[in-house]
């Protein structure tokens, strides 16, 4: 049960409502998540932004890597509803079972080439509260296996926006 009072559909604001009434109508409920950012009409929208800029939209980066960084972040943050959460979306996007289980073991359990490791082991560092140990010369490894500037940037902004949704999920108790 959420820390805090979570706002039914019919308390929504209005252009809420209209954001929610497809996926009421589709799985007959709303995520904690979803109520959650909905008590904030204004926090909502910026994070629907984010969610459809870096996660829906197809972007340089695969749908496969965008669910493992989803995935290991918010393991490495303790956030068990965004990895449960994530593992239906990463069934739903065609990952296998035993695919998802290989993310959830770690980087190095994962069937994926060396550059692909390398990216979400970078991932990982970036989410974390020392981030900002990370040196040029990181990057630069990255880039030297063949990740251009944007994907390097996409992928660690990716990984913040699971810090950030992870952190509200976290502190407000949702799916506990």
């Amino acid at each position: 049960m959420a820390h805090i009072e979570l706002p039914e559909f019919e308390e929504m604001a209005p252009a809420i409502q209209e954001k929610a009434r497809p996926i009421l109508e589709k799985t007959g409920s709303l995520g904690e998540i979803f109520k959650l950012l909905a008590v904030d009409e204004k926090i909502y929208f910026a994070t629907d932004g984010m969610i459809q800029k870096y996660l829906l939209d197809e972007t340089l980066l695969s749908y496969d890597i965008k669910e493992a960084i989803a995935l290991l972040v918010s393991k490495k943050n303790g956030c068990k509803m965004c990895v449960d959460v994530h593992k239906n979306i990463a069934k739903m996007l065609g990952l296998s079972e035993a695919k998802i289980e290989q993310i959830l073991q770690g980087v190095d359990a994962m069937d994926v080439d060396a550059k692909e490791k390398a990216l979400l082991n970078f991932c990982i560092k970036a989410a974390q509260k020392d981030n900002y140990k990370i040196l040029k010369e990181e990057i630069d490894a990255l880039k030297a296996m063949g990740w251009s500037d944007k994907e390097i940037l996409e992928a660690v902004a990716i990984a913040g926006y699971f810090n950030y949704i992870n952190t509200l999920s976290n502190v407000f108790g949702l799916g506990e």
